[in-house]
């Protein structure tokens, strides 16, 4: 009998109580931090959305809930956005949850030394009306801002300051990075980086639980073949992912099931567009060839999006034209279509650029962050080298991997990419908007793209409330990105999820593992 799990409804739903239990869980990154500003990751904030909580949250559907706000309304014409907050809520350790702790989330979260600060460039003001009311101005009218705001956590003023954890610190470190005080529905009681993160039910959350783990465990388990391993002989009851090439083993064996799904996330590759010359390359001292959009477009060309469907993910991807699937708000139905795979084409443009010799350039991989990405990257490099170009593969775990982007350290690189708000001003506000510190904006734009246009239409598709003209605007921005190969999407990553026969769970589209909805019989 085939149990192949299909996620089509996103979830299995909670069959009822059953007797309380641990749960053990592994996957192949390990949180950075258990501070909620300090790195803007899934594997950080998907872990902490246990923990930590916001005004608002996603549910099973990833529909907009009421969390610590119990409701919101704009405020005047499009001034803002009024939230009523939640009364008699308390954190892990007691203190009691008012406006004080919403007004220093804010500046904790949108300050400089924040990785979340992009998410606030909308935001003029925000205002203390009384101790369960505050108000969130914005520079413009913004309809999508409650959804913006969905993994915003908010922290215990009271505890950040006695502890010295007024600021994110992700580079040093500080007492919030190994030591958390949320809302949430489960406490941490053991961290050990790199090793486990143990957490409790709180006793005292606000909401009705759903699960019945009396404590759950999660171990970074970098191995693939380790976590199906431990998987199968019952050492852990989930695991995220499970490897492509073992699902079917693992939906076959005895006591193990997979759950599939279509993750919201992009892979994409980047280029340097900010730099004049290579860092890693035969060509020191001549310009960097990636400023030319026919070198960009040969390298969209030269690659068998195809192929790495059917033979790297074995046919569970989906080919991606955009920075968003086509499941997101605002996704470019006009813009639908994808270079094509043409290596004479490819070749053509090179030697059209002056390149009919190619070039060499370092390419830069993660190898434990997205489904076989480190695979992923093997194949681009093999099918980059069959029209001429010559890439030097540097593949690293996940912890790495980031301070190297940020450090500029790179020719080309991989990134995955699922919006937060699901909606496609999410990206555009990341990743193709030029970078602006100032203005927060741009932050995960590490090649530095720019265009005047996209920059300009920004504001404007944030603050739009007739659909049919937003649409039109993303349209045009889309076009841009895509006649300037800013940036070259290869597929929308798929989700496979191992786990017990005797756990049910609920599988969401961002890839978000939410320990409250999980039941062990």
């Amino acid at each position: 009998m085939n149990r192949l799990l299909t996620a089509s409804a996103l979830a299995l739903t909670v069959a009822g109580a059953a007797q309380a239990e641990t749960f053990r869980w592994a996957g192949t990154t390990d949180p950075q931090t258990m501070d909620p500003h300090a790195v803007n990751s899934a594997p950080v904030l998907g872990f902490l959305n246990n923990v930590y909580e916001g005004l608002v949250r996603r549910g099973k559907d990833m529909s907009v809930q009421p969390a610590l706000a119990t409701a919101w309304e704009p405020i005047g014409a499009g001034e803002g956005w009024r939230f009523t907050l939640r009364q008699g809520v308390t954190f892990h350790d007691g203190a009691a949850f008012n406006a004080d702790d919403v007004i220093f989330s804010y500046q904790r979260a949108s300050s400089e030394a924040s990785d979340t600060r992009s998410w606030f460039a909308p935001v003029a003001d925000v205002v203390k009306v009384d101790d369960y009311t505050v108000d969130i101005l914005t520079n413009a009218p913004n309809p999508i801002f409650p959804d913006s705001i969905a993994n915003w956590m908010i922290m215990d003023s009271g505890w950040a300051a006695a502890n010295n954890a007024e600021l994110p610190d992700k580079e040093s470190g500080n007492y919030a990075t190994l030591n958390a005080n949320g809302t949430g529905a489960f406490m941490v009681s053991d961290r050990q980086p790199g090793l486990s993160t143990s957490l409790v039910p709180f006793a005292g959350w606000w909401d009705t639980a759903e699960h019945n783990i009396t404590e759950a465990t999660f171990t970074p388990i970098d191995n693939t073949a380790t976590a199906v391993a431990a998987l199968l002989s019952g050492d852990v009851d989930m695991i995220n992912p499970v490897p492509i090439q073992d699902a079917g083993r693992v939906d076959a064996s005895d006591g193990a099931k997979v759950l599939r799904g279509i993750e919201a996330r992009v892979i994409m590759l980047g280029f340097g567009h900010d730099r004049a010359e290579l860092k890693y390359t035969d060509m020191a001292g001549q310009p960097n060839p990636f400023l030319d959009v026919r070198v960009r477009e040969a390298v969209a060309k030269a690659i068998n999006v195809d192929a790495i469907r059917q033979v790297i993910m074995r046919g569970s991807a989906e080919a991606a034209s955009q920075l968003v699937s086509p499941a997101m708000n605002g996704y470019s139905s006009v813009n639908d279509a994808r270079p094509a795979f043409d290596p004479d084409g490819a070749k053509a443009l090179l030697a059209e650029a002056g390149y009919a010799d190619g070039f060499s350039f370092g390419l830069k991989c993660p190898n434990n962050r997205y489904l076989n990405d480190e695979a992923v990257c093997q194949a681009v490099t093999s099918m980059l080298a069959a029209v001429g170009i010559t890439a030097e593969l540097d593949a690293m775990p996940v912890q790495n991997y980031w301070p190297e982007l940020r450090a500029d350290n790179f020719d080309m690189y991989m990134l995955g990419w699922s919006p937060g708000t699901f909606d496609h001003e999410h990206p555009v506000r990341f990743l193709v908007t030029t970078p602006n510190p100032e203005k927060k904006l741009g932050s995960w734009n590490f090649g530095g793209f720019s265009d005047a246009r996209v920059d300009e239409l920004l504001p404007m598709i944030q603050s739009e409330i007739d659909a049919a003209k937003r649409q039109g605007m993303i349209d045009e921005i889309v076009d841009i990105y895509q006649d300037q190969h800013a940036y070259v999407p290869l597929y929308v990553q798929p989700l496979v999820w191992g786990m017990r026969d005797n756990i049910e769970l609920t599988q969401r589209p961002d890839n978000f593992f939410i320990l409250r909805w999980v039941t062990v019989n």
